[in-house]
């Protein structure tokens, strides 16, 4: 591995840190909003049933709050974390392009399930990350048929010369 690999790593893990950090503070404010718990309050609702106190929510639902209603730091999350997780693969698999390839269709395929799953939400943030989802997913997607179709054309190439 490089040092530009090195340097982007560590900037990606920053902004992945910094940016958890500050959804994590802003969905704090699920627990001045009570009317909220019974929609925002997922992971609560599974570990102990009805939430009825706020000591009974989950440091988790903070995450989903924030989503939902202040999605700028959430965003920055996913994006920071999709990028490493693109250059971990690219890092891994960058000399096999089929298999990188096939590594980012798989990606873009997951982030069009996931913006379909939250395509009907009504909050701002699901709106957002919806659009971001099915964004970045046909990036991906793009990105893949345009790998694979270079490592076509190479292999192609190559038939071609050693007749």
């Amino acid at each position: 591995m490089n040092l530009k690999s090195i340097v982007q790593f560590m900037f990606a893990i920053l902004l992945i840190l910094f940016s958890t950090t500050a959804t994590w503070y802003e969905g704090s404010a699920i627990l001045d909003n009570p009317w909220e718990w019974k929609y925002t309050a997922l992971f609560s609702q599974w570990i102990h049933g009805e939430v009825q106190h706020h000591s009974d929510i989950s440091q988790l639902d903070f995450f989903i709050y924030a989503a939902k209603f202040k999605p700028a730091y959430p965003l920055m999350m996913f994006i920071s974390g999709c990028y490493l997780i693109m250059l971990i693969g690219y890092v891994i698999l960058g000399n096999y392009h089929k298999r990188l390839a096939i590594f980012i269709g798989f990606v873009g395929a997951l982030l069009f399930f996931l913006g379909s799953i939250i395509a009907s939400s009504p909050t701002i943030g699901g709106k957002f990350f919806t659009v971001v989802f099915m964004l970045v997913a046909s990036l991906c997607m793009l990105s893949a048929l345009t790998l694979y179709f270079q490592w076509y054309q190479r292999i192609k190439v190559r038939v071609i010369s050693t007749k």
